[in-house]
């Protein structure tokens, strides 16, 4: 579990065009997490 004030572990995912974004690609940027569920899940 991340604790306030740790730094993101490095990862990979899936862009809404379907490329492949890396946490590396933004480094030295200020960026925003924003996580949501899936459309028709719980949560």
């Amino acid at each position: 579990m991340l604790e306030a004030g740790d730094k993101a572990p490095a990862f990979s995912l899936l862009n809404q065009d379907g490329d492949t974004v890396s946490l590396s690609d933004f480094a030295g940027k200020n960026i925003i997490f924003w996580f949501y569920p899936r459309a028709s899940t719980p949560g």
